[in-house]
């Protein structure tokens, strides 16, 4: 679980650096920058509701 975590959190810095780099590189509101974004979003969320459904289910301990 904890190799997911961080292979999604690598995923969203991902996102955010190219969402970056289209703010960059073209005109303002850019429709890839946008998809970048909202791609960052939906990993934010996704990574979020299986943190509690793995602490739901027992898969993460409630105490170290």
């Amino acid at each position: 679980m904890r190799y997911v975590v961080i292979a999604v959190l690598v995923l969203i810095v991902a996102s955010m650096a190219s969402a970056l780099y289209y703010l960059m590189t073209e005109r303002t509101g850019s429709p890839r920058m946008v998809k970048a974004l909202a791609l960052r979003v939906g990993l934010s969320v996704a990574l979020f509701l299986a943190l509690m459904a793995g602490y739901w289910f027992g898969l993460i301990p409630g105490r170290l």
